[in-house]
């Protein structure tokens, strides 16, 4: 059966009963129909935040199909809930684009899923709508008063960094020219679209702890400059008050169901290769103060998604998980071994030999950060008992448990190994996480770290370009930001056929972007898009609606 086959086949519960296993009333949710609802902030508890337990689901280098961190997210939380426990897991929405592009949607798959899957998938509850609002009401004003001539800020056009935004996958929106047609129609000037999750509104949602400080970042979004080199700030523009008008639902976390019906929460989208690739700091904080264990995931491989958890939001917010999670697939230990994409379902253990070494380093990365790790192997039928066995014991070999999990097939039963393994790592009490670098250090010693120390790069190079934009970035002030590195996610370098653990190179910063009102920096490694393009035979065309509303075609 396909995920949505196998997802319209569950009866649903009311949005009420799941509600009431994390002690919600009725009345405090704001619903959205009968399976989705929106929860209220007060509902977050520090001194519950405290005692529960924070999981971080992360993996090794992905391959193209990626590696399951949300099937295996969703179903360690139904082994979790199978065992008695009282667990959530805490997700990131998904995006239009890819789910009409080639990767398809976010909502887990087989019998590990969050549902109601199509609606998750499509539109959800208009968060991300809310952030292209948002976005694009700070560009609309930005133009207004370059077209005012009395309140104008003397902006030069030439400097203005901000975009509009999309949610869709369209290259031909990445360079544009705007005001064409006269002098009542704008300033010309070159411009473009970035996709929705990429917008820095949308990192900012994610790193916002509540209304006021949302206000704050929103102020703080750098927008360019004046002819006189002097900064401009969307607070320059009065923006903030309205697009946090925007973003006053957006704000609020929205509660959903496992296939078993267990609680789940899915918030925030902002991608892990060109931004922080994790959920909202409210949705991790409202899952913490509502279960006992709050199972969350960092997009692509650890040294993307999870190093910029682990540097980033959980600096900021102070979070302090209790094991990682390192999602391992043996398909992916076959490609980083050198098989080609057709002899990805083939066993063959001298390639998942040689491609352990990814794994390992990953897992090395992580002990970095004080943290205790179990290995999940996420079981296609293809593998072989022979490959898995040897994945095991080489995991023991470092120390380390390695489980079979099954969520995809089997769901809650297929994960309890799984959580049990979890579980008792956190009773071992061994992680005492610690971030990877100070902030106050300069921007050039916080990127030779993680080139350093997650990627394994001899160095860093920087252009001509990026040169001058560390001499902005001081000027404004900014240099004790955390870094966000934006890179390929196909490899530990920024040379994405660079596979397995590369040795011997280095990384260059082509430029730099200031992310001022998230909080961070954005060091541009090689050519990243920030508006991806469709395949030549798009996910879409293979989609439908029947006259009852049944969705088909969706994964």
């Amino acid at each position: 059966m396909s995920d949505i086959s196998i997802a319209q086949s569950v009866q649903l519960q009311h949005i009420n009963d799941v509600a009431k296993k994390l002690n919600i009333s009725s009345d405090e949710l704001e619903h959205y129909g009968k399976f989705k609802a929106k929860l209220p902030l007060k509902l977050i508890n520090e001194s519950a935040i405290e005692k529960s337990n924070l999981i971080l689901v992360t993996a090794l280098t992905p391959t193209p199909a990626g590696e399951g961190k949300t099937t295996v997210s969703i179903g360690l939380n139904e082994g979790m809930n199978t065992l008695g426990k009282k667990s959530i897991v805490v997700l990131r929405e998904p995006s239009l684009g890819p789910v009409f592009g080639i990767k398809g949607g976010a909502a887990g798959g087989g019998y590990s899923q969050v549902v109601p899957m199509e609606d998750i998938n499509l539109h959800f509850t208009g968060d991300f709508n809310a952030v292209e609002k948002a976005n694009n009401l700070l560009s609309s004003l930005i133009d207004n008063n370059l077209q005012s001539n009395k309140r104008g800020l003397n902006i030069d056009p030439r400097t203005i960094v901000w975009k509009r935004v999309i949610d869709l996958n369209d290259r031909s929106l990445r360079n544009i020219t705007i005001g064409l047609g006269g002098t009542a129609n704008g300033i010309p000037r070159q411009d473009g679209f970035n996709i929705t999750a990429a917008s820095e509104v949308m990192a900012i949602l994610c790193m916002s702890k509540n209304i006021e400080d949302l206000k704050q970042k929103l102020g703080n979004i750098f927008i360019g400059y004046t002819f006189n080199r002097e900064p401009i700030y969307a607070r320059d523009l009065n923006a903030e008050n309205a697009m946090a008008l925007l973003l006053k639902d957006a704000i609020k976390p929205n509660l959903v169901q496992t296939l078993e019906h267990n609680p789940a929460i899915i918030h925030g989208g902002p991608f892990a290769n060109i931004a922080q690739g994790t959920n909202t700091i409210i949705a991790t904080k409202m899952g913490m103060s509502l279960a006992d264990y709050t199972i969350t995931e960092a997009g692509f491989g650890a040294d993307l998604g999870a190093e910029k958890f682990l540097n980033i939001k959980c600096d900021y917010a102070q979070l302090k998980p209790k094991v990682v999670v390192m999602v391992a697939t043996i398909r992916a230990l076959r490609h980083h071994g050198g098989a080609s994409k057709e002899e990805y379902d083939t066993p063959n253990l001298e390639r998942v030999k040689q491609g352990f070494e990814n794994l390992e380093k990953h897992l090395e990365n992580m002990q970095k950060f004080g943290l205790s790790r179990v290995v999940a192997i996420n079981h296609f039928p293809t593998d072989s008992n022979e490959e898995i066995d040897w994945l095991i014991q080489a995991c023991e070999a470092l120390g380390i448990k390695a489980v079979v999990s099954k969520g995809w097939a089997d769901g809650g039963k297929g994960t309890t190994n799984l959580a049990k393994a979890v579980i008792q790592e956190i009773d071992n009490n061994s992680s005492n996480f610690k971030p990877l670098y100070q902030k106050n250090d300069t921007i050039k010693n916080k990127i030779e770290t993680i080139a350093k120390e997650i990627y394994g790069a001899e160095g860093v190079n920087y252009s001509t370009q990026a040169e001058r934009g560390l001499r902005s970035i001081e000027k404004l002030n900014l240099s004790d930001l955390p870094i966000c590195m934006a890179k390929t996610q196909k490899s530990f370098s920024d040379q994405e056929k660079l596979h397995g653990r590369p040795t011997n190179f280095s990384v260059t910063v082509r430029e730099f972007e200031i992310a001022a009102g998230a909080g961070f920096i954005i060091p541009i490694l090689g050519n990243m898009m920030r508006m991806p393009g469709l395949p030549s035979i798009p996910a879409s065309e293979g989609m439908n609606i029947d006259e009852n509303g049944i969705v088909s075609g969706l994964s």
